[in-house]
């Protein structure tokens, strides 16, 4: 039997991405179409053998907490890695039974694999994906590839990965479940609160932010209260970073990626001291200096930020506005309000907005269960006129490129 290895592609639908629907909304009904190419992998006509062809989509994540630390890279942990199956694995094509093989000039199989969409608690395979996500030095990462598994006979089976990137769309800051407000009072010695007010709480890369605050004396500690003076407010943002999150010794690094101070020095008033602070998030230019768009990993979309609220089993990131009053006569107040960071600005996620309706329009038709696909093509080699489906035609036991 010839054992010839085969080529192996795959190709989504015309003119759009292999991803239809918008991962994070059950109502659009999340996938990945497409088709598998199979063709002969030496010589244009010699026929492969296929006796199985299946896909999967596959998740990888990493973790290396050490790899910005040059001095701890070689003592740290090693790399962390784990390997998820994303929904279920899809069979395209099985030889009869009692066959070994079939003997395939040509093989285009289409396919469809929903992502899945649910909160699922324990059930791992129900959860909503996390997003695809590089983050500097590659301290963590998570990559998905579709893998179609090739069996050619009995003593041959060859898989191959296709990098595929995947966003999450259940964070746009245009949806109303952020865009209300949040408000938070502490103290810290009991002379004086901190309350804040947060108009909405997810934002993106150059979304401004703005905090109203209030410093309040207690009325029961009048007297003391009187004699504090606020010296400045300072304002940051935060991204906590909490690696190996559901193991047995989570560890968490913390940046500040953005601060702004205002300088007070005024005593406390009985009626309390109200301000507003903001600042602009922090976005990563996607162009080099000529003003040209750099061109992105196969596996990664491009972001405009660096990092974002996300999910995953090896790690989590989180964001936090942290407010904090400097006082004399009283200890330092400091707040810590969590927030979400979306990979879009305001304006993307409202031209989003319309492109998800529509897609639950169309998700609505969908039936999960029998999903409609694309006939099949399987042109075998006894088949009459194969090669023709190769652009090949033979002419006087020659084989030529076919001219229609």
């Amino acid at each position: 039997m010839n054992n010839t290895a085969a080529t192996v592609r795959i190709s989504g639908p015309p003119n759009s991405s292999f991803l239809v629907g918008y991962p994070g909304i059950s109502a659009t009904l999340p996938r990945i179409v497409g088709k598998v190419e199979i063709r002969p992998g030496a010589g244009y006509t010699a026929p492969v053998q296929i006796s199985m062809v299946r896909i999967c989509l596959q998740r990888r994540e990493t973790i290396h907490p050490a790899a910005e630390n040059m001095a701890r890279r070689h003592l740290g942990t090693p790399r962390r890695e784990t390997v998820d199956l994303v929904g279920k694995e899809v069979l395209l094509f099985r030889c009869v039974s009692g066959k070994e093989a079939e003997s395939v000039i040509a093989m285009d199989l289409p396919f469809q694999i929903f992502i899945p969409f649910g909160r699922g608690g324990e059930e791992v395979n129900r959860r909503i994906p996390p997003a695809s996500i590089q983050l500097a030095s590659r301290i963590a990462e998570t990559y998905y590839e579709l893998v179609v598994t090739v069996q050619q006979g009995s003593s041959m089976q060859n898989r191959y990965a296709f990098p595929i990137p995947l966003q999450r769309y259940d964070t746009l800051s245009t949806f109303g479940m952020y865009n209300r407000p949040e408000s938070k009072v502490v103290t810290a010695d009991n002379i004086v609160t901190l309350g804040i007010s947060l108009p909405k709480w997810s934002y993106g890369p150059l979304d401004p932010i703005t905090v109203y605050i209030k410093l309040a004396p207690n009325p029961d500690w009048l007297n003391k209260a009187r004699k504090v003076t606020i010296q400045k407010i300072t304002l940051a943002i935060e991204e906590e970073i909490t690696f190996n999150p559901e193991g047995d010794e989570p560890t968490k690094k913390v940046s500040k990626i953005a601060k702004h101070t205002q300088q007070v020095g005024t005593k406390i008033p009985e009626t309390g001291y109200v301000t507003n602070l903001g600042l602009v998030f922090p976005a990563r230019d996607l162009r080099d200096s000529e003003g040209i768009v750099k061109r992105g990993k196969p596996g990664f979309p491009l972001y405009e930020v660096t990092s974002f609220t996300t999910t995953s089993i090896l790690y989590k990131i989180e964001f936090f506005l942290t407010i904090k009053a400097h006082l004399t006569s009283a200890r330092d107040i400091t707040l810590r309000q969590p927030i979400v960071i979306c990979p879009m600005d305001q304006q993307a996620c409202k031209e989003e907005m319309d492109a998800i309706e529509q897609a639950a329009k169309d998700a609505s038709h969908v039936d999960p269960n029998n999903p409609k696909l694309p006939d099949r093509t399987i042109i075998l080699a006894h088949d009459r006129e194969a090669i023709r489906y190769l652009g090949l035609c033979e002419v006087g036991g020659m084989k030529k490129m076919l001219i229609e």
